[in-house]
């Protein structure tokens, strides 16, 4: 069931997403290489934590850790750990924050230090993806707007979108109704309306579409092990369009 926000509940939500904004936008200046992703966990916790909330995903399902960091063809869920970034790697930070009730959620893939052509295009391709949904978020339109402007802009540069994961609902709980693939047909889907709040997010590879998980129960993969990025925003719909709450 899908659950509308009231402009309290988003507000509440947008003080979660500050927190993770705030966040990522500290280890962007941590990323670099020799960097061991614990130690950028362990930066994200101690800053959550600071700021009166709790690592939403520490503890769920198990998760052991305030974030996933997935490298190069890590799609999703990697795990933070000893492993060392290397110039030339690509990471995706994803981080979520559950304050006063409300959760928030927002990813996004950094190079460090220089990257390769193939890199950088896939970065700004997954982030523009990203944009592109956003801005479909709209009352009255229908939820594979977002979905297909999506593919569409993807698939037009040569990538392609992972379809096993998707974005989804988020308020009270960290997932909720609805699922949002980052696929599908225009003009198809559940009708949107004012006080949907989502988490969009983009996962995009160079290569095939298809992903596998480790044996670790959680690092997801490409299953070609072509880079992969990952890009998100948690936004609500309100009367003039769509808000992004993480920004």
């Amino acid at each position: 069931m899908i659950v509308l926000k009231s402009r309290d509940e988003i507000e509440k939500m947008r003080a979660a997403n500050q927190i993770i904004r705030e966040v990522v936008e500290r280890l962007a200046g941590e990323i670099k290489p020799g960097v061991k992703t614990v130690d950028l966990d362990r930066i994200a916790e101690e800053m959550i934590l600071s700021k009166g909330a709790r690592p939403a995903f520490k503890g769920y399902r198990g998760y052991k850790h305030t974030l996933c960091t997935s490298i190069n063809e890590e799609v999703v869920h990697g795990i933070p750990g000893d492993r060392t970034l290397n110039e030339g790697d690509i990471i995706g930070i994803d981080c979520g924050v559950f304050l006063n009730g409300f959760y928030g959620d927002m990813a996004k893939t950094f190079a460090v230090g220089k990257v390769s052509k193939e890199a950088e295009k896939l970065l700004k391709v997954t982030e523009e993806a990203l944009r592109i949904g956003i801005d479909k978020a709209r009352a009255d339109n229908r939820l594979f707007d977002i979905s297909a402007a999506i593919q569409g802009y993807v698939e037009k540069h040569g990538f392609s979108v992972v379809r096993e994961f998707v974005g989804h609902g988020i308020g009270t709980s960290l997932h909720e109704e609805p699922q949002v693939p980052n696929f599908g047909e225009a003009d198809t889907g559940t009708r949107l309306k004012v006080g949907m709040v989502m988490a969009l997010e983009p996962m995009v590879n160079i290569g095939g579409w298809k992903t596998k998980t480790l044996s670790d129960g959680w690092t997801v993969v490409t299953e070609d092990k072509s880079l992969s990025a990952h890009f998100e925003h948690s936004i609500a719909i309100t009367e003039e369009g769509p808000d992004i709450l993480s920004s």
